[in-house]
């Protein structure tokens, strides 16, 4: 008897297996559909923003190819894109792994980001969200960025003249004071650098990229306290304290303004030898 009850248990633990497996599968697969719908629903736009359909983004760069791939860093992928009325974007694809709460977070900074208005700061011109994928739709920069034009450029391309080179200087320093001196609350970029601060048809100095310290500074539903940056960029006081301030910001620019001026890269082991890789040893 108790060897047949011991069968008639394994069998009975494997078929209660083998059916719940799918049950679970079909539940996830319905509850991540029914969180892509609800974020897809017209109630959660933004009033300032145009929200983009789940497949609008997708199918504007080819269902995110690398050939369209114009930029990667710690936040993510930024693709150059064609939208359906023939205007070129730039769509930053931020990194995965978020929850509802997460989404909700993200919901309310990218409104608070989308208010810092300024002829110096990158516009945010729309978003899509689910419950997988967090995108943000910038206009395309024709001229890249300071780092592009610096190191990237073609020798068919002339280098950055010095009126150029004072005024992109300027327009950085405006874009910065904007965001520390009038937004409310105020934004810390904490990541300033020559390849965040971008040119239009005019050579225009743009500032991108802010903000998102602030919306990836979440993980789940709680505020993250790590250090966020690019070495050789990082304020020194950030890097010991985790504390960031205006500051913070100050410390990149004048590292931009010393790339802009020299055309040295922050950090280049191509210095080791003379024991001057960052910059302001150089």
């Amino acid at each position: 008897n108790s060897v047949i009850g011991a069968i008639f248990g394994g069998v009975f633990a494997g078929a209660l297996l083998l059916f719940s497996v799918p049950a679970i599968i079909f539940a996830r697969r319905h509850c991540r559909k029914r969180q892509d719908l609800l974020f897809e629903d017209p109630e959660y736009h933004l009033v300032q923003l145009k929200r983009f359909s789940l497949h609008e983004l997708p199918a504007a760069t080819d269902y995110f190819s690398n050939k369209h791939v114009v930029d990667s860093g710690g936040s993510g992928r930024v693709y150059k894109g064609h939208l359906v009325d023939g205007s070129l974007v730039a769509i930053k694809r931020l990194k995965q792994g978020c929850t509802h709460g997460g989404m909700l977070q993200f919901q309310t900074e990218v409104e608070m980001v989308s208010m810092a208005v300024h002829r110096n700061l990158l516009r945010l011109r729309g978003f899509s969200m689910t419950a997988t994928e967090r995108l943000l739709v910038y206009p395309f920069m024709v001229n890249g960025s300071v780092r592009s034009c610096l190191r990237e450029r073609p020798e068919s391309q002339a280098p950055l003249d010095w009126g150029v080179r004072k005024r992109i200087a300027l327009g950085a320093a405006r874009g910065i004071a904007y965001l520390h001196d009038h937004c409310n609350p105020k934004i810390i970029h904490r990541d300033l650098k020559a390849a965040d601060i971008l040119l239009d048809e005019e050579f225009e100095a743009v500032v991108g990229d802010f903000g998102l310290a602030k919306l990836m500074d979440y993980k789940n539903t709680h505020v993250t306290t790590a250090v966020r940056g690019t070495m050789g960029h990082i304020a020194p006081e950030y890097l010991s304290s985790g504390r960031a301030s205006e500051k913070t910001d100050v410390f990149g620019y004048g590292i931009m303004l010393l790339e802009l001026i020299t055309g040295q890269k922050a950090v280049d082991l191509a210095r080791l030898a003379n024991d001057d890789v960052m910059l302001l040893d150089w």
